[in-house]
């Protein structure tokens, strides 16, 4: 094999269409735009969400419904899970950053404790929100609660 004996496979390089170039070439005349209309017509360009005249599903679908941007999401604990996040991860201080630390929430996440199931051991709490109830029960079981901004 030589330099001057390469060639590419065979089917590799295909011809370039040659459009608009008479009657005789088969792709002249309308060169394969369809007939008559804007799209046939240089500098065509197709709205986003252009359905051909139909009415756009954007406006066809009623809205509903807002976002409240004052809304703050909290990553939610139930007692019944700091029990056993205290148990895997030997935590005795349950805050924001020792979760961060274990992966339990990323940065800015703010958490609340809600008093769904029981706490056995006695662990010091540093969250931004408490429930009643879950407060009444940590401090029935020994631990304090802090709340945190």
């Amino acid at each position: 094999m030589k330099l001057h004996n390469l060639r590419p496979a065979k089917g590799a390089v295909h011809k370039e269409k040659r459009l608009g170039r008479g009657e005789a070439s088969g792709k002249g005349g309308t060169s394969t735009k369809g007939n008559k209309g804007h799209q046939s017509r240089s500098g065509f360009k197709n709205k986003m969400a252009h359905e051909g005249g139909q009415m756009p599903i954007q406006r066809r679908v009623p809205k509903r419904g807002f976002k409240n941007f004052n809304r703050v999401e909290f990553k939610v604990f139930n007692l019944g899970q700091v029990d056993h996040l205290v148990e895997k991860y030997k935590i005795t201080d349950f805050s924001l950053e020792n979760l961060y630390a274990n992966g339990l929430i990323s940065q800015n996440d703010k958490v609340k404790l809600l008093g769904n199931g029981e706490i056995k051991s006695k662990v010091a709490f540093r969250v931004n929100a408490v429930s009643e109830k879950a407060k009444s029960a940590i401090e029935a079981a020994g631990g304090t609660v802090e709340l945190v901004n």
